[in-house]
């Protein structure tokens, strides 16, 4: 069974499909954000916030995320321990 977390503002995230979750804040991760703009990869789920953290998939789509990575990371671990409803 598939676990989601949410990204905001009601959007989810299947997390079997998480590669990485980054800061947006180095000029790498903004170079790759401009060039999946390019490509059309980029999925913009911040509903016009700052963007906090950068969800990298494994179908190479980008997603932009106005939760904080750590915010992201602990939804992950909870349900990864348990505590989060979702069990495999």
């Amino acid at each position: 069974m598939d676990c989601f977390i949410n990204i905001g503002f009601g959007n989810y995230v299947s997390n079997a499909k998480i590669v990485s979750i980054l800061s947006p804040d180095s000029a790498p991760i903004k170079r790759m954000i401009t060039e999946g703009k390019e490509r059309g990869a980029v999925v913009d789920a911040s509903f016009g916030r700052s963007t906090k953290s950068v969800i990298l998939t494994t179908s190479n789509h980008i997603i932009l995320s106005a939760l904080s990575p750590s915010e992201l990371s602990a939804q992950i671990n909870s349900q990864n321990n348990g505590d989060g409803g979702c069990s495999e």
